[in-house]
């Protein structure tokens, strides 16, 4: 058994059976659950539907972390490889496009406060 394998027994008071990679995966669901309140946020103070660069970081991260829980933990499922795979790969082409679209923005001079994100 790996040491990422293993039981942290500094948590061990917490009655949970918590090892690092559980530690990892829970991380990236946390983000990746908690996404939706950056888009949330944005768009109330946009006063419109927004999703700002943070989430598709927090997507990617959060998919990447659970993503790499599920490949080589000793749980090794590929239910949940299946499940992380896709939105890794929506969130990094949803990041290049958005990276993409701003640098275009900038070099041929467009007015960014023409479409202000708040």
């Amino acid at each position: 058994m790996s040491a990422m394998d293993q039981e942290l027994v500094w948590l061990a008071w917490t009655g949970l059976h918590m090892t690092p990679w559980k530690l990892i995966g829970l991380t990236g669901a946390a983000l990746f659950g908690a996404r939706w309140l950056v888009q949330f946020v944005a768009s109330r103070r946009a006063r419109r539907p927004v999703i700002p660069r943070l989430f598709w970081y927090m997507s990617l991260a959060g998919s990447l972390m659970a993503l790499s829980y599920f490949i080589f933990s000793s749980k090794q499922d590929a239910v949940g490889v299946v499940q992380n795979l896709l939105p890794a790969f929506t969130a990094a082409y949803s990041l290049y496009l958005d990276i993409r679209h701003r640098r275009e923005q900038a070099a041929t001079g467009a007015d960014a406060r023409a479409h202000p994100v708040r």
